[in-house]
């Protein structure tokens, strides 16, 4: 037993040692090609090299120190900045620290330029991570001893953890969703090994099958349903609601914080993750203690708001930073370079992919995608009952790139490396964990509605009601969740002003979720009738029920097609008639979305090709979803073969919302329901898991990150 101590502190001891010699072998080579940077005194005499490498030890010692010193402290006095500044301010507080050490050196021989200590201190964090990774993963033993201290020191710190007689700990779940991946998208990347991983979970220990969404096929109705069981008049990602003259957007913080209180309002519960749980990248918290990037807290302010908590975990780590800096850097040039390309080639269908669009993508399937994957690692590695995270990063890159191709292809190819990853680090956690992986929707593929017919779906309202149109079409922005993840990571509001609070008037507000849009007049009390639209606007109807690029219109409990197609819905078999090029289950769609408050005076869904799935996005999308028509509407659920069959024929996320529910009742008994305290639902919580202000989840050990770990050339260490 002693000989085993005394072997692992050697080990460490040496690791250690390594480690430092690294750090001031980088320090000694950037002083020679840096000519801000010194390791000699100031005119250089006398100083010979053993001089200069012994104030690189010295100093590369004194800035390790101080960094693991010093910056749990800074992060934790940086709470209130915004996310995307602290990583910004990484970089000068590291330069900072590096002044610092050098400043220690015997003599004062050490010196540099503040802008050249922020890159020396930017480059020996990497090498120094670098190194240590390297040592870890080449000494599988100490690598599983590290794993296993950090899970037995977060057990100990929940209250009842190892107490005398505990029962070991049931399985926990991990639900990653991949968002936007269809269900004919994931069986073709394993089929093609773009994802071999998932490829061999399909062999072998896992089950898959395809689930049919609602009208709405998004993520803020999707998610809602998977998190909080309902999905009850949630029309569109975006629509007009008369009572309060607001237009509410599923990734608009306010408005998915409001969406989370009208279903725990409705269902009664908090949510699937009530018991144990941490929700992670999401736009829902699912009832979860632990959260982390979730959009409906984001809009708090002040140390109570811990929806940004994964970040300041996450960069608490200097090293974290340089490397998820360089593949920020990395993927935005990625993305210039194909979006140049495709102008080259003539790709067509294309849409800009300009302005701030290339650090947006970089954010969700860099940044975004290492702070969720490292909240997940800290939350196996503490042993947490149930975990829901969304990872954005192909959703995001098949907005503009389609859904399939060279750039969607590398984006599941790098999601399955994280996949890989989080199975890793599972086999080291306290408590035996099932993943299961899942997606809200698909996306179908697609010439956008006005580069198809030069004109977007408001201007051809605005004509069908005989008002102005602009000479000049304009453009309806992308509303990929990508966008809002960065605006609440800056503090900045999302869709505010005009926007967010039309003006009051006769004239129609015309909203676009994906190939589906939604018209309302505000001037109309309550759902306006058919018969009150034509007396209005006569020719409104037949203008976009005989449009080349709308497939039909949904107007008060009647569908309209092209050529004067008409059906009622309360007439049994008129609606699956003509509704059924857009296959099974489109009329049950339709008419479920008809019976909601909220659902808008028109509802426009775009035409659809059966024969190439293609739709036509009412915004700049070529890749889209949120209507019928196509992959969009058949996403995945893919189980480990020792849970229960889901059952055939899923349909909706309240559906699938249901088997989530009956797996964690397998694994960990029934879950309670909330209880109605005030007249508020309050979340009813195990007595070991008390509520904390200032929880935030553990950052994941050096080494087992994203872009460390991959072996990509795309990713940099």
């Amino acid at each position: 037993m002693a000989r085993g101590r005394w072997r692992t502190a050697g080990g460490a001891l040496v690791r250690v040692v390594l480690v430092w010699a690294a750090s001031a072998l980088t320090m000694l080579a950037l002083a020679g090609i840096l000519p801000d940077f010194r390791l000699r005194s100031g005119d250089g005499e006398g100083d010979s090299i053993t001089q200069a490498g012994l104030t690189a030890a010295w100093g590369a010692g004194a800035f390790g120190l101080l960094s693991a010193l010093v910056w749990p402290v800074l992060v934790r006095a940086l709470l209130l900045v915004p996310a995307l500044v602290l990583g910004l301010l990484v970089f000068f507080l590291n330069g900072s620290l590096l002044l610092l050490a050098l400043s220690l050196t015997p003599a004062g021989h050490g010196g540099a330029a503040p802008e050249t200590a922020v890159v020396v201190a930017a480059a020996m964090s990497a090498v120094a991570s670098a190194t240590s990774t390297a040592l870890a993963v080449r000494d599988d033993e100490a690598y599983r001893r590290r794993l296993y201290r950090l899970a037995d020191r977060r057990r100990r710190r929940r209250p009842g953890a190892g107490a005398r007689g505990a029962k070991e700990a049931a399985p926990g779940l991990v639900f990653l969703q991949l968002d936007g991946v269809g269900y004919e998208v994931l069986r073709q990347a394993c089929a093609d090994l773009l994802m071999p991983t998932v490829a061999k979970w399909l062999d072998g220990s896992h089950r898959i099958t395809s689930w049919r969404t609602d009208w709405s096929s998004q993520t803020g109705a999707s998610q809602l349903g998977i998190l909080h069981g309902s999905t009850f008049d949630v029309p569109a990602f975006r629509w007009y609601e008369k009572d309060t003259g607001e237009v509410v957007v599923c990734n608009r913080p306010t408005s998915a914080a409001e969406l989370q209180r009208r279903a725990v309002a409705r269902t009664g519960d908090g949510g699937l993750l009530t018991l144990d749980g941490a929700s992670r990248g999401n736009l829902f918290s699912g009832g979860a203690d632990q959260l982390a990037l979730v959009l409906s807290v984001s809009a708090r302010r002040g140390r109570a708001n811990r929806s940004r908590a994964g970040y300041f975990a996450y960069f608490s780590d200097p090293a974290n930073a340089v490397r998820t800096a360089l593949s920020f850097v990395a993927e935005a040039g990625r993305e210039v370079v194909q979006s140049l390309r495709a102008r080259l080639r003539g790709d067509r269908p294309r849409v800009a992919r300009g302005g701030l669009y290339p650090l947006i993508r970089a954010f969700a399937t860099v940044v975004e995608r290492d702070v969720v994957v490292a909240a997940v690692i800290g939350d196996m590695l503490a042993g947490r009952a149930a975990v829901y995270a969304d990872l954005v990063a192909y959703d995001e890159v098949a907005h503009h790139s389609g859904p399939r191709g060279r750039d969607t292809d590398q984006v599941l190819e790098r999601l399955d490396r994280s996949i890989a990853l989080i199975a890793r680090v599972a086999e080291h956690a306290p408590r035996d964990y099932r993943i299961v992986l899942l997606s809200d929707h698909g996306q179908s593929p697609g010439e956008t509605f006005l580069a198809r017919y030069g004109l977007t779906l408001k201007d051809l309202v605005r004509a069908g009601c005989g008002l102005p149109v602009s000479r000049r079409a304009g453009r309806t922005h992308s509303g990929a969740e990508a966008r809002a993840a960065v605006l609440a990571a800056l503090h900045r509001p999302v869709e505010e002003g005009e926007e967010a609070h039309p003006r009051p008037g006769s004239e129609p507000v015309v909203l676009a979720s994906g190939n589906l849009g939604l018209v309302s007049f505000p001037d109309v009390p309550g759902r306006a009738s058919r018969e009150q639209i034509e007396r209005a606007h006569p020719a409104l109807l037949a203008t976009l029920a005989d449009h080349p690029g709308v497939g039909f219109l949904l107007v008060d409990g009647v569908v309209l097609g092209p050529g004067g197609a008409r059906a009622r819905l309360d007439v049994p078999g008129e609606a699956e008639e003509l509704l059924a090029p857009f296959g099974p289950g489109a009329a049950e769609a339709v008419r479920r979305t008809d019976a909601f408050p909220h659902v808008a005076d028109i509802m426009v869904n775009s035409a659809y090709d059966p024969a190439t799935g293609a739709v036509h996005a009412f915004e700049e999308q070529i890749g889209s979803h949120g209507g019928l028509g196509g992959e969009q509407g058949h996403p995945f659920l893919m189980w480990p073969a020792e849970l229960s069959e889901p059952g055939a024929g899923l349909v909706g996320a309240e559906a699938v919302h249901g088997v989530l529910r009956r797996w964690l009742r397998e694994a960990d008994g029934p879950q309670v329901p909330v209880g109605l305290r005030l007249g508020r639902p309050e979340i009813a919580r195990r007595p070991r898991e008390p509520l904390r202000e200032d929880s935030r989840p553990e950052a994941a050990p050096h080494g087992i990150l994203p872009s460390a770990e991959a072996p990509a050339p795309d990713e940099t260490r």
